[in-house]
């Protein structure tokens, strides 16, 4: 027992040291744990977890080590020297089938079945870090295209592509060595099954596998350019059983106890939360990722908070004026420790992008604009501020170690998804960016992702735009720099959102369309392969055929490339090409079907596109508005149940949706299920106060209680108002036109109550601030309540709505003007009959006749007209038989 026992800490510390090498602790490593005589297979293992940590994947991919994994000798390759995808296929399944042989093997141990386990590890953690070096830390140092087979065959990257690509979305862009990626998920995937199964009794001893497993989806996610729903399931599960393992500092203790450094612990439960707060984030889940970041926040023993402090913003400002600053309360640390967020063996600043990126950020304001990096504060003004740690504004800022700064630069992710994507959102994310740029010791990565949050934010200033200009380049140099390794680059990257390099580069290629400079964008989009914003570029240079040509030219290379063929049917609007990219798919492509949908749906076949959206949301049911596209194309082929359901998915997945909310409550008007659609359309007011649906709602009251109060005339000719909209992805489809035909009177019961929640809907907008309509509505309501007097004063604040100097130079206002003064008008008549008072009729005379008397120039419209008869009624009204005054 306590050889097993023994074994099993062995297995964990190099399970351990895999972990080191992404989660910033500290590189020194503790001896391992003391065991037999160590065999070749640990000798092997040693030897690949130091090459891992050395950054040297390829030669862990080649060495005689993951050859003997596989039984690899020279006629096994001979046997899969074609370049084509099946070949591929059947290179990569026989090396499954050789996994399960060395994991599976009747003939040794239990324990040597754990440490053939980690070596299979080591080998897919090794592709995985290779594939992360050359899509997201760089440097591009030319790994070979296979992990394993000699040969560079293109079709194989094929191969790789499809399998990637099988989740329902397409790549985004340029991306390399996609055979790396598929691999590590293979062996990953099949370890975990055959542990799952109960193949072999290990388990105990790689638990990490898991988030290893959720690691590599969530890349894999990071690649494509869209959201898939199968992969989120996956991550789901992967990440859940991660947080089972490693979720509190309790039990990463019991797990890996005296192995863990000093912070050690605190650190890997906070990263955990780090990498599922992105994981989130990448879903677009805000609650859920404020959670995770909250709790790394906790875990890391840093305590938050923003505060102002008097301070200078640029270098010619005279009097100072109140600056954000975040302040670090941190419970870990004491004031004199100095935490290195990088490694011993990298100098302090080596992992700063390039000498003069350096300067720039230690200048504190650049070459290029007389703006500081970070704002020079007054401390005196605030000293106690000064030693609480505040992170913005040179020396005084507390050192932080990289786990602190991730969840630093995390909040920068929360304000994004959560807050007006306007110019006060940048400035909402400053002091947490200027204070990372306060540190003096910086993580390569961080560093990276506080350069792209600055850059994205001074993009948007004038006075700046020039430094992030020369900041982005800059950045993209360094990324494809020798110097710092890739040892260096590698470590913490999972644990902060940093785009991939052709996700950074295409943010280059817009900053430089942005500045005028097309010719440089055009070089890169083509570079990454972004056909999209290639032929942007080339329509603003107004060169659409040479857009054409370059995909026709891509294409005789690369025929069996479906992006391609949905780019070019993108420029010539032909639909054979998207059919052309179903077929080299293997119908697999949901872009293609989904621009054949909109295809049917603007000819008017609306039946071809609402089947087409349904295959092509199966494909990828996470599109964000594919959903709403295929309820729109089901509405109009008279498919009540289907556009229902696809609204309803839409809000799922975007509950902030206003408009998928406006056209569900329209469709439970339709099915005469009042109460559910008041409910949707009170959901729909908190993003989007849709005037037609209130009419729409209203006039189905007035009809219901028609009995009561007759219906009036502008409201029973609303429904030849009604514009139906052609519909895009994102345009709100109006189903007003359904209803007139669909309403029916309801019980007399539920007619009073949806009245009620109709008066509490408007009432809410008219205390926030009604328009002129709503105060319409409010007393079009207020008539159905047999309030006449209420009626009258809500009408008069629609008049007065209207009313201004600009009206009687604008005809269509004008109108409208006149049509509520005549509602007012007719409304203080019925009151003057009811009471027999002669005030209204008096008001109404007065108000009639200033209106003849300054609308002259209107003296054409029918309008103008009725308002002339309206007052020769009043007079006579008012000339009749006495009335008591």
């Amino acid at each position: 027992m306590a050889e097993y026992q023994q074994h099993l800490h062995l297995l964990r510390h190099y399970e351990l040291r895999l972990l080191r090498c992404t989660t910033a602790t500290q590189q020194q490593q503790a001896p391992p744990p003391q065991s037999h005589a160590a065999t070749p297979l640990l000798t092997t293992i040693i030897d690949t977890l130091d090459l891992i940590e050395a950054g040297r994947y390829a030669e862990v991919l080649s060495s005689d080590a993951t050859r003997n994994v596989f039984r690899l000798k020279d006629e096994f390759f001979s046997q899969f020297s074609d370049d084509s995808v099946d070949c591929a296929d059947r290179f990569y399944s026989e090396l499954m089938n050789r996994v399960d042989s060395f994991l599976v093997d009747e003939s040794v141990n239990e324990v040597e079945r754990g440490f053939r386990t980690v070596m299979v590890m080591c080998v897919a953690v090794s592709a995985f870090l290779g594939f992360t070096q050359c899509n997201l830390t760089g440097p591009l140092d030319g790994l070979p295209l296979s992990p394993l087979h000699a040969n560079a065959f293109k079709e194989w990257e094929n191969w790789a592509r499809i399998q990637l690509m099988s989740s329902g979305s397409d790549l985004f862009g340029k991306t390399y060595n996609l055979q790396y990626i598929v691999f590590a998920k293979m062996l990953l995937m099949r370890t975990k099954d055959l542990l799952f199964e109960g193949s072999f009794t290990s388990m105990n001893g790689v638990r990490s596998i898991s988030w290893w497993l959720a690691r590599v989806i969530l890349f894999q996610q990071r690649v494509l350019d869209e959201r898939s729903s199968s992969l989120f399931d996956l991550l789901q599960v992967f990440m859940g059983e991660t947080f089972h393992h490693f979720g509190t500092l309790e039990k990463v203790s019991n797990y890996w106890g005296a192995e863990l450094h000093e912070e050690e612990l605190s650190s890997i439960v906070s990263m955990l939360h780090l990498e599922a707060g992105i994981l989130e984030h990448t879903y677009g889940r805000v609650d859920s990722s404020r959670l995770h970041f909250e709790s790394a926040e906790v875990a890391s023993g840093l305590q938050l908070s923003v505060t102002g402090v008097l301070g200078f913003r640029t270098v010619h400002q005279e009097e100072p004026k109140a600056q954000l600053v975040l302040v670090a309360n941190t419970s870990m640390l004491n004031s004199g420790d100095t935490c290195l967020s990088t490694s011993p063996e990298l100098p302090t600043n080596a992992s700063i992008i390039g000498e003069n990126n350096s300067l720039v950020h230690q200048n504190g304001k650049g070459e290029a604009s007389d703006v500081l990096m970070t704002p020079r504060l007054l401390q005196n003004d605030n000293p106690g501020i000064g030693a609480q740690g505040t992170q913005n504004g040179g020396t005084a800022a507390v050192p932080l170690n990289a786990i602190q700064q991730g969840v630093i630069l995390a909040q920068c992710l929360l304000i994004e998804k959560s807050t007006r994507h306007d110019e006060m959102q940048r400035w909402e994310m400053a002091p947490f960016i200027e204070a990372i740029d306060s540190q003096q010791s910086l993580n390569f990565i961080i560093r990276c992702c506080s350069d792209i949050l600055r850059i994205r934010w001074e993009s948007t200033r004038g006075r700046t735009k020039e430094r992030a200009l020369l900041m982005m380049d800059k950045l993209v140099q360094g990324i494809y720099a020798c110097s710092p390794g890739v040892a260096q680059r590698i470590n913490f990257c999972y644990g902060v959102y940093l785009p991939t390099i052709h996700a950074l580069r295409k943010e280059y290629g817009e900053l430089l369309v942005s500045c005028g400079l097309i010719g440089e964008a055009i070089k890169i989009f083509e570079d990454i392969e972004l056909w999209n914003n290639l032929i942007d570029c080339y329509c603003l240079l107004g060169k659409k055929a040479a857009a054409v040509e370059l995909i026709k030219a891509r294409l005789s290379e690369m025929p069996s490339d479906p992006r391609l063929w949905c780019s070019l049917g993108d420029v010539t609007n032909d639909d054979a090409c998207y059919e052309k990219a179903l077929e080299v798919s293997n119908n697999r492509s949901a872009r293609a079907k989904r621009s054949l949908a909109r295809s049917a749906y603007n000819r008017g076949d609306y039946e071809t596109s609402k089947i087409l959206w349904e295959s092509a949301m199966a494909l990828n049911s996470l599109y964000p508005d594919g959903w709403f596209a295929l309820g729109a194309a089901a509405l109009k082929a008279r498919d009540i149940e289907k556009a229902l359901d696809g609204f309803t998915r839409a809000v799922q997945l975007d509950p902030e949706n206003g408009e998928a909310w406006n056209n569900i409550a329209c469709l439970h008007m339709i099915k005469k299920k009042s109460k559910e659609s008041f409910i949707a359309f009170k959901e729909a007011l908190k993003f989007k106060i849709d005037s037609e649906l209130l009419e729409r709602i209203t006039l189905e009251m007035e009809k219901r209680t028609s009995t009561r109060h007759p219906v009036s005339s502008e409201a029973a000719n609303d429904d030849n108002c009604t514009k139906s909209t052609h519909p895009s992805d994102s345009n709100v489809i109006h189903v007003g036109d359904l209803m007139s035909s669909e309403s029916g009177v309801g019980i007399s019961r539920e007619t009073e109550n949806l009245v009620e929640m109709l008066g509490k809907v408007l009432q809410k907008i008219v205390r926030s601030g009604g328009r002129a309509d709503i105060w319409g509505l409010y007393a079009r309501w207020h008539k159905l309540k047999g309030d006449l007097t209420m009626c009258s004063e809500a009408l008069l604040k629609q008049v007065r709505s209207y009313q201004g100097s600009d009206m009687w130079k604008d005809r269509d206002r004008f109108k409208k003007f006149a049509h509520a003064s005549l509602e007012l008008c007719n409304v203080y008549m019925e009151i003057s009959s009811s009471t027999g008072s002669r005030r209204e009729l008096l008001a109404a005379e007065m108000h009639l006749k200033n209106i003849v008397k300054q609308a002259e120039s209107f003296s054409d419209t029918e309008e103008f007209k009725d308002v002339q008869a309206c007052l020769v009624e009043v007079k006579m009204k008012l000339e009749s038989k006495s009335l008591p005054t």
